[in-house]
């Protein structure tokens, strides 16, 4: 399978988190039929077990690139922080 073909397979990332976001606030109103409430919690755990994925992905790519620009080939990891942010 090429890289472009499974991009295309996955879900989008927000796109995920956002339909996550929807149906929790559809199941906090409690509007919801029993049979209907627990197809959205099916749902609701689909996305956020891709969501989980998506992120490990994306932090194992990190890795990758902060080895490889490492010139002794040693990773180091650090918290990230909202306030580090320099814009």
């Amino acid at each position: 399978m090429s890289k472009k073909s499974r991009t295309a397979d996955t879900p989008d990332f927000e796109k995920s988190l956002t339909e996550l976001e929807q149906i929790v606030e559809r199941l906090e109103l409690g509007d919801l039929s029993l049979d209907e409430s627990l197809k959205q919690f099916e749902r609701g755990i689909a996305l956020t077990r891709s969501c989980q994925s998506s992120l490990q992905q994306a932090e194992q790519k990190v890795e990758i690139l902060l080895r490889n620009s490492d010139t002794n080939s040693k990773l180091e990891t650090m918290p990230f922080s909202a306030d580090d942010d320099d814009a």
